[in-house]
C-alpha cells in the first residue's frame, strides 16, 4: 500500500517517476514520456472562465498583499488614465473650436442682416 505524500507540493504527486514514465529509448537531448505529456496545471486551473474562482483569487490576493495589489492596479490603470486625459483635452479643444466657429457664423449672419437693413433704408 502506497504511503500518502506529505509536504507542501501536491503537484509532485501527479508526476510519474521511474522507468515506467519513459519510453525506454534514449534520444540525444530529451526523452519522450511513454504516457504522453503531463499537463502543467490541474484541469480546474485550465478552465479560464471560472469567474467565481478568479474573483476569490483576487480577493485573497488583495487581503494577503494589499500594497502589492494596489500598486499593480494603479500601474495597470495609469495608461488608461493618461489616455482618458488626452482624449478629454482633445474633446475640450474640439468643443471650443466648434463654439468659436458658431459664434463667428452668428456674428456673420448678424452683420449680413444689418447690412440688408441699411440697404433698404
Amino acid at each position: 500500500m502506497a504511503q500518502p505524500e506529505t509536504g507542501l507540493s501536491t503537484f509532485s504527486s501527479r508526476i510519474q517517476t521511474g522507468a515506467d514514465l519513459w519510453a525506454g529509448q534514449e534520444s540525444p537531448g530529451f526523452r519522450i514520456p511513454a504516457s504522453g505529456p503531463v499537463p502543467p496545471f490541474p484541469k480546474t486551473a485550465t478552465k479560464m472562465l471560472d469567474i467565481k474562482a478568479w474573483a476569490e483569487y483576487i480577493v485573497e490576493w488583495a487581503a494577503k498583499d494589499p500594497y502589492g495589489f494596489l500598486t499593480t492596479v494603479i500601474l495597470a490603470l495609469t495608461p488608461l488614465f493618461l489616455a482618458s486625459a488626452v482624449l478629454s483635452w482633445k474633446l475640450a479643444k474640439m468643443i471650443e473650436a466648434r463654439e468659436k466657429e458658431q459664434k463667428k457664423k452668428q456674428k456673420r449672419q448678424e452683420n449680413i442682416a444689418k447690412a440688408k437693413r441699411l440697404k433698404k433704408d
